[in-house]
């Protein structure tokens, strides 16, 4: 498993848990405003840290940290995902693992396993500007449709989530998502902030103020929409 970065104490990244989180490389999609962009971009260039770093710091963490949350660029890549998320398990940890929907036959897998505890998908725009958003002309989004289904079964502890970016994202596209979305437990709206690191270096967040007319939108179809990051 290549873990690219390790960010060793977090109380943001999974809810109600004190976590470590696990940072991979390459991802399918190219989103301008992704703020891993070396990870996603040039992940053969970048520091590997190794497994034995990890799992003793994980071991020595027992009892402080709580969860630990797999990241990326798309962890669901990864050939050895399941093995490693068997072994994080082993020390009594908790697994959050974030991704873009594009492996359903994956996330169902590791769901029917039960050997993760929750699960963060990305909806990165309504339908017809998702090939935009990701960067990729023709994208078919029916991999992307079949995990919403699939977590909207509610199996497994689950959120949608958007990061708000002006230049991709109105209030019509957010009215379309909540269609989209329709009897979703969590959806929640991100605040974009330039992280120096971002694959294009031209975007702008939206201003809470929209952020909140955004959140009002989305509550007519979604029963629980909150704002994170504002």
């Amino acid at each position: 498993m290549k873990i690219l970065g390790m960010e060793k104490l977090s109380l943001v990244d999974f809810d109600n848990h004190i976590s470590a989180t696990l940072f991979t490389g390459g991802c399918n999609f190219r989103c301008p405003y992704c703020h891993n962009a070396p990870l996603v971009l040039d992940p053969s260039h970048q520091g590997v840290v190794g497994e034995e770093v990890i799992f003793d710091y994980l071991k020595k963490r027992r009892g402080v940290l709580q969860g630990v949350v797999i990241t990326g660029g798309e962890p669901t890549l990864m050939p050895d995902l399941r093995d490693f998320i068997l072994k994080i398990r082993e020390l009594g940890y908790e697994i959050k693992l974030d991704s873009n929907g594009t492996r359903p036959d994956v996330l169902a897998s590791l769901i029917d396993e039960k050997i993760i505890d929750y699960l963060a998908m990305d909806i990165k725009n309504s339908k017809k500007r998702y090939a935009e958003t990701v960067d990729i002309a023709g994208f078919d989004l029916t991999p992307v449709e079949e995990s919403v289904s699939l977590l909207k079964k509610g199996a497994i502890p689950y959120e949608f989530r958007t990061t708000l970016v002006k230049e991709f994202i109105g209030a019509e596209d957010i009215a379309q998502i909540a269609d989209w979305l329709e009897g979703a437990e969590r959806y929640f709206l991100q605040h974009f902030k330039d992280s120096g690191n971002c694959i294009r270096g031209d975007l702008h967040e939206i201003d809470e103020k929209k952020a909140n007319e955004f959140k009002t939108v989305a509550e007519k179809k979604i029963k629980h929409v909150a704002l994170r990051g504002y």
